[in-house]
């Protein structure tokens, strides 16, 4: 664009000088129309006539009417809300007392604002739209040459802004007020400033009429006008030239883009625009600039051959005026008080990171790029330490530098982005490489600038939230860092030297906490400390992730959980609470990706095998960790990390207990063995929730509870009583006479059903109880049956006839069982045992006139009612002898005379 950087500088001097200037008339120029209001204001009380003499005392009840009305004064246009209040600006003018307040007018209805503003918007958008139009259909048609276009433009241009200029001095001479918001003049005005700017690019870029130095010239004229007009009509013309400016590209464009004449001419308007919102403190004005640019970044980045060069120049240009005139409490930006984060300020430098970030990733990681990356983001540190309005900008540039690393390491190793159940097509990047000496450099520059700065940070401002930052980012950069290189160039394989890199970082994070442990009470220093000792404990963690296997990662993240959850006890802030259950979510979510941890290398070992390790430690963690949490409170935080601890104590059970069944094959279907396994440990584990219930009164033990007893219904009822029965469906092996799966899969559950319904009797509703209950007089009646036909039928229950001996001895069995519930109510005095066995006895009474009536002959039949009766007349005799007169031969309670 110049033949030397010193033009370059030049222009911005300039440009910088002219800002101050009008920014110093602007305040003189405001100064003076509020003593012009204030003086007439006062000379409209007085009388025309000098009143006549009268004595002192009679002054003060002399007629107010005297005084004739003065006029009503116009009502100006009111400005934007500012970005930030200017301390160089003057003091409003209290009015005098005596000044009665201005009568109040009625608004305009609906036909005064159609027809004085509506029309005027409207009809100024469609003249811009116009110039623009006709200026692509003579290109179309053909109809004129390109010079005779260019000069007709610029005819039109001159046209509007005379004719704006007119209207405006036309209705000063005439003492004609303007609209308060859609004003003529400024209407024309900002059509006349889009058709100049649309004309002037077209001369360039599509003609080469002008030659860039030029172009660059006339636009920042253009642009400079626009600025002074702007001033001068107020926020109208701001808006309009604005947008008519950044739409003038897509409106007159060519064939083959020109991306240096396009952001050249962006950069203009993007000065302009964010001098214009700085002079007039319009926030407004300067947001709708940076989305614009942001916006204008896309164009281009999905060709083959992206020009890097000046889309960088592009996001470098406007972050640089961004943070000369945007920034608040940097260089020319508006004035804020100390210690306040502004969004607009921090927002502004983040939208430039994300540009950059865009440009890199699009380029596959050019050096050019590169290159420009790495200044936005050490500009955004300088900027941020100098101006801590933009403070905010800091977390962006830590993701974004964490966003180009990971997808640089992904980029190189896209297989890490196939699931577990296989590669899906279409899905993850080419593996390119790129400079590999320029992302190691690019790396430690960051890692040291954000540690060494958050570090430095603290203890400079008088707000709390700055610091904060400052250390959130000096110790997520270095960790992120840290993780996408060892992906990108360990393939997330054991690693000693980034061991002992992870092992030098939490050194470095372990001298940041002392040190600013010995140091005052200062605004955010304990919640810093805390951050850069939670940083200390991730990079062990790392560590300790580097030098062991992939599975280690799960445990070294839960141990991160339980080591925050100590130092939470030492350092009692909120955030580290909320940190410990982050780290949970994340060690959840790990194994939501990958259930078996590390893939294939399992192992075929029962129990001692890596599910132990990458479920129990975790489990072991986070159950630890609440312990100390719990120590200050309940709370989401706690509550969050009890469910991870209960969640992974289940999935340690269910995933060992399926490794033993499937025999390390953790696809295979499952089978009674497995159901039975999984139904005694889930028993098992609702009876400890019940009882850790009562003594820590937690919901999250209560849910998981009632959770775990739902898992055990669902398990007994469609695992054991359906699908893997083996008289019904499965042609399992059960195994021995007496001990066998049956022993496992029915008698076992039968006994933990009935202790888990003693745990919950008198702590839940009885039908709850009962419910569970009835579950274990179900499971023990099944074992009794099931036993029964392994007698008769061998191993394999599911084949075979039902002959009669075998019908008589189901029978006789169900008698039994229903004799030994009875004997064992009457004993303990248990009235449930005592209904349970009318239960089984009424079965069995039923199965005799229904059953063994209609399918047993002969002497079974005989002996089938002959033992039910005999034991029917036994029981009324037990109630009648035993039970009854028991409970009539105890003595009354005495009574009191």
């Amino acid at each position: 664009m110049f033949d030397a950087p010193f033009d370059v500088f030049a222009v911005m001097l300039a440009v910088a000088a002219f800002l101050i200037a009008m920014k110093a008339s602007n305040q003189a120029a405001e100064l003076r129309r509020r003593l012009s209001s204030l003086e007439a204001a006062l000379q409209g009380q007085r009388p025309i006539q000098p009143p006549p003499l009268v004595p002192f005392q009679e002054q003060g009840s002399a007629p107010a009417e005297a005084a004739p009305e003065p006029p009503p004064i116009a009502p100006e246009a009111e400005p934007a809300p500012p970005l930030v209040a200017d301390a160089a600006a003057p003091p409003p003018l209290e009015p005098s007392p005596d000044v009665p307040p201005p009568a109040p007018t009625a608004g305009p209805g609906f036909e005064e604002r159609l027809g004085t503003r509506w029309v005027v918007w409207i009809g100024g958008l469609a003249l811009a739209l116009g110039g623009f139009f006709m200026v692509r259909y003579s290109i179309e048609a053909g109809l004129v040459g390109p010079g005779v276009r260019v000069f007709l433009g610029g005819l039109f241009a001159l046209a509007l802004l005379g004719a704006g200029e007119w209207t405006r001095r036309k209705e000063s001479i005439s003492n004609i007020q303007a609209l308060p918001i859609a004003n003529i003049p400024a209407i024309l005005t900002a059509a006349g400033t889009a058709v100049a700017f649309a004309t002037i690019y077209a001369a360039y870029a599509l003609y080469g009429f002008l030659v860039p130095a030029t172009a660059f010239v006339m636009l920042g004229l253009v642009a400079l006008a626009t600025l002074a007009a702007a001033l001068l009509h107020g926020p109208a013309l701001a808006g309009l030239g604005v947008v008519g400016a950044f739409v003038t590209p897509v409106l007159v464009s060519s064939g083959k883009p020109d991306y240096w004449a396009l952001y050249v001419y962006l950069a203009v308007v993007s000065a302009a625009s964010f001098g214009l919102a700085r002079i007039r403190l319009w926030r407004w004005l300067a947001v709708t600039t940076i989305a614009f640019a942001v916006l204008w970044t896309f164009p281009g980045l999905d060709v083959a051959e992206l020009q890097v060069a000046p889309h960088a120049f592009h996001v470098i240009a406007g972050f640089g005026l961004a943070a000369l005139l945007v920034v608040c409490g940097f260089m020319f930006g508006p004035t804020i008080d100390d210690g306040q984060i502004e969004p607009v300020s921090s927002s502004a430098l983040a939208a430039y990171l994300f540009g950059a970030m865009l440009i890199v990733l699009s380029s596959a990681h050019a050096d050019l790029a590169l290159i420009a990356f790495t200044l936005l983001v050490a500009a955004t540190l300088a900027v941020a330490w100098r101006a801590p309005a933009a403070t905010g900008a800091l977390g962006a540039a830590s993701a974004t530098v964490f966003i180009v690393f990971a997808e640089w390491a992904v980029r190189a190793n896209p297989d890490m982005l196939v699931l577990p159940g296989g590669p899906l097509p279409g899905i993850g990047p080419t593996a390119t490489d790129s400079a590999m000496t320029l992302h190691l450099v690019m790396a430690a520059i960051f890692a040291a600038g954000f540690g060494v700065a958050g570090f430095l940070a603290q203890g400079r401002s008088s707000s709390a939230i700055v610091p904060i930052v400052w250390s959130a980012t000096a110790v997520a950069t270095p960790i992120a860092l840290l993780v996408a290189l060892y992906a990108r160039i360990a393939h997330l394989d054991r690693s000693i030297p980034f061991a002992i890199l992870a092992v030098l970082l939490a050194a470095s994070f372990g001298a940041a906490t002392e040190a600013l442990t010995r140091r005052g009470t200062r605004p955010g220093i304990a919640i810093s400390i805390a951050l850069f000792a939670t940083g200390t404990l991730g990079a062990l963690a790392l560590a300790l992730t580097f030098a062991l296997e992939k599975g280690w990662l799960t445990i070294a993240l839960a141990l991160m959980s339980l080591g925050t959850a100590w130092i939470s006890m030492q350092r009692p802030i909120p955030f580290l609470r909320w940190l410990a259950a982050i780290f949970a979510g994340i060690v959840t979510a790990r194994i939501a990706y990958d259930p078996r941890i590390v893939g294939d290398a399992v192992g075929t070992t029962p129990i001692f095998n890596w599910l132990l390790w990458g479920y129990g430690l975790p489990a072991l963690s986070f159950w630890a960790a609440s312990l100390f949490l719990r120590r200050r409170g309940d709370d989401p935080p706690l509550r969050m990390v009890e469910a991870a601890a209960i969640l992974f104590t289940a999935l340690l059970a269910f995933m060992e207990i399926r490794h033993l069944a499937t025999g390390g094959r953790m696809t295979s279907p499952p089978s009674l063995l497995e159901f039975a396994l999984q139904l005694c440990v889930t028993l098992a584990m609702a009876i400890g929730l019940e009882r850790l219930r009562l003594r820590t009164h937690s919901i999250v033990h209560n849910v998981g509870a009632v959770a775990l007893t739902v898992i055990a219904g669902l398990i007994s009822v469609f695992g054991l009583l359906i699908l893997e029965n083996p008289w019904l469906l499965s042609s399992v092996d059960v195994g021995g006479l007496v001990f066998n799966l049956l022993l496992l899969g029915y008698a076992l559950p039968a006994v933990l059903m009935l202790l888990l319904s003693y745990a919950v009797a008198g702590h839940r509703p009885a039908p709850y109880a009962n419910t569970i209950a009835g579950g274990a007089l179900v499971f023990a009646l099944a074992y009794v049956t099931l036993e029964i036909r392994r007698f008769y039928h061998g191993p394999v229950l599911l084949y075979g006839a039902t002959t009669g001996a075998e019908q008589y001895t189901y029978s006789i069995g169900w008698l039994a069982f229903g004799v030994v519930l009875l004997g064992v109510g009457i004993l303990v005095n248990s009235e449930r045992a005592r209904l349970a066995s009318a239960v089984v006895i009424a079965l069995t009474i039923l199965k005799a006139f229904v059953v063994d009536m209609s399918t047993l002959t002969g002497v079974y039949r005989a002996l089938s009612f002959m033992c039910l009766g005999v034991v029917l007349v036994a029981i009324g005799w037990l109630y009648q002898r035993i039970l009854f007169r028991r409970q009539a031969s105890a003595p009354p309670a005495p009574t009191n005379a």
